[in-house]
């Protein structure tokens, strides 16, 4: 059930019943006979009117779900909609015997309606690691609430600012956030992601988890390397194509002098 702040302000939940107080208490030696009550919503809309005791006018969104104390006039709401949300006002009149009706009362009260987010819904993927740390990109999302929210974020009680932050509005007045933020972490740590709204704060906590593997990155050779093992290759195979082409004619030439040594 709503409850009152002040007198002139009031928060429920959607779903719930509520109370919105009115200005004035007929006392007990009178009754709703002698009055004239409007409840009016954005001082354009009559909620419910009752004049002389009877109900003269109700608006048909608030049908079946309203009715008022004939003592203290109090507006009860059940269940409380989104659209209940804004500003409403009682207007009270004392119907006299020989004159003209006379305003009593006419004041203001606010009712601010809460629909609960739900629990925030951690994700985390590692895009990239090494032995000394992990890149990770992590999600929250929540949906279902009312008013508009703040989404933040948290690692290890330290508090961190969102890379991506969107919020939407459903066809039933409720809104859906998402956060989305890149992490460099060297070792566990607990992610915390809140969702507040109108004095309240739904939040989840997660524990990210530097992975176990180490990735060794193997550093290619350097450029200097690749030269000059090339040019040991070249050399070599110039010296071997060298060495094959020039040892088949020095033995021709020594087969061509014992020839002439034993025509001799």
């Amino acid at each position: 059930t709503g409850y009152a702040l002040e007198k002139k302000v009031v928060k429920s939940k959607m779903g719930e019943k509520v109370g919105l107080p009115c200005c004035h208490e007929i006392p007990s030696s009178e009754s709703l006979y002698n009055y004239r009550v409007y409840w009016q919503k954005n001082t354009t809309e009559v909620v419910l009117a009752y004049a002389a005791g009877k109900m003269i006018s109700k608006l048909e969104r608030y049908e079946n779900r309203t009715e008022m104390d004939d003592r203290n006039l109090t507006l009860w709401i059940s269940p409380v909609e989104i659209l209940d949300n804004g500003p409403y006002q009682c207007v009270v009149q004392h119907l006299g015997i020989l004159q003209n009706p006379v305003v009593v009362c006419d004041e203001p009260v606010t009712l601010f309606v809460t629909a609960d987010f739900s629990n925030p819904n951690i994700t985390a993927e590692v895009s990239n690691h090494s032995c000394e740390s992990a890149e990770m990109v992590v999600s929250c999302s929540s949906h279902g609430g009312f008013p508009k929210p703040k989404i933040s974020g948290a690692v290890n009680n330290m508090s961190l600012m969102w890379n991506t932050s969107r919020v939407s509005k459903s066809s039933l007045g409720l809104y859906n956030v998402t956060g989305k933020l890149w992490l460099n972490i060297t070792k566990d740590v607990s992610f915390t992601c809140s969702i507040e709204y109108n004095g309240f704060v739904k939040s989840s906590s997660w524990l990210l988890k530097k992975p176990n593997e180490c990735v060794v990155h193997t550093v290619p050779p350097s450029y200097n390397v690749i030269t000059a093992s090339s040019i040991i290759i070249i050399v070599f195979l110039l010296a071997i194509t060298l060495a094959a082409r020039y040892l088949p004619r020095h033995g021709k030439c020594i087969s061509f002098f014992k020839k002439q040594s034993l025509t001799a």
